[in-house]
């Protein structure tokens, strides 16, 4: 069988560069001149009958062609680099996660050690941001999200609900006498009081959210910080309570309430589908949905049709 294919040095040459920006970064990645990297470039647009840059001053700009043959191009190496990882036999190299300062702070640095001590030869590089990532384009391997699990090229494997909760400190509590009812959440001060969280939560009790009743605690912009606030008795904190329960259970925090706000979102690892079967991303795979297992367990069970399995069973056990 025969492909026609265009050089693959060529097609190397673009991949780095439509990644980078730049053909002079992609000179530099490569090991070769900027001359020759601009020469590769040339041979495949050749070859191609279309201009695939727009070159500008000092920038470059994929035209449509570009843009179309760009992720398939990071694509198909990254399927190669795999397979030969694979061919050597096991994980080994930098596995890239992006997630969020939340989720890192409060799962991966209890659990990663874990997986370190597993896969000696694979080491965990964790960016933390917002923003989404262009998997086809960055240097990312996995990612974890919140979200519905819908991203379109992107394979989504559900990891458990994050839902949430008012908590604070036992301290907080005491010096007010307790909290006892959603209403008195108003005599504490509560952290990013303007979160849409807040709302929805109250909703959820059955009690009308009043905002001029609040005492404005700490706008700290995350979760993570939202909690340090609330374990040194700066106010209560709205925290999704799958990534605070060690907290609950150590007693640091104390959640009034079973009431849980909702959005409908859960966290969710996400990868390339032509990537899944990349040993290093296979393997940090498995770890984190086996890690996770008990709360998805936990979750169904706690469910309303879990509930009424558990009452069925009951029922039938009943003399």
């Amino acid at each position: 069988m025969s492909w026609e294919l265009p050089p693959l040095g060529a097609i190397r040459v673009f991949e780095a560069a439509a990644r980078l920006g730049s053909f002079t970064k992609a000179a530099e990645e490569l090991g070769m001149t900027q001359s020759a990297a601009s020469y590769q470039i040339k041979v495949l647009e050749e070859r191609a009958g279309t201009p695939l840059f727009i070159r500008k001053t000092r920038q470059i700009v994929l035209t449509e062609a570009g843009q179309q043959l760009a992720p398939h191009a990071t694509g198909a190496f990254s399927t190669l680099a795999d397979a030969w990882v694979a061919t050597k036999g096991g994980a080994t190299g930098v596995l890239s996660v992006t997630t969020m300062e939340t989720f890192a702070s409060n799962w991966l640095a209890v659990w990663l050690g874990t997986f370190q001590l597993m896969h000696p030869d694979l080491a965990v590089k964790v960016n933390t941001s917002h923003g989404l990532v262009d998997f086809t384009r960055g240097d990312m391997d996995v990612g974890i999200r919140t979200g519905s699990g819908n991203w379109p090229g992107l394979t989504a494997h559900y990891l458990f609900k994050a839902d949430y909760t008012p908590m604070l400190s036992p301290r907080l509590a005491e010096s007010v006498g307790g909290i006892h009812r959603p209403e008195d959440l108003y005599q504490v001060p509560l952290c990013c009081a303007d979160d849409p969280w807040w709302e929805i939560w109250f909703k959820a009790a059955g009690v009308p959210f009043e905002p001029d009743r609040v005492i404005a605690g700490p706008k700290l912009g995350t979760q993570a910080y939202d909690a340090m606030a609330a374990l040194t008795d700066k106010g209560a904190a709205i925290l999704t309570k799958n990534l605070y329960s060690a907290l609950l259970e150590k007693g640091q925090l104390i959640q009034p309430f079973d009431v849980l706000g909702s959005d409908g979102d859960g966290y969710w690892l996400v990868h390339l589908e032509s990537r899944r079967n990349a040993p290093k991303i296979k393997v940090f795979r498995d770890w984190v949905l086996a890690q996770t297992a008990e709360i998805r367990e936990r979750e169904k069970r706690d469910s309303p049709l879990g509930t009424a399995i558990k009452l069925a069973r009951a029922s039938t056990l009943s003399p």
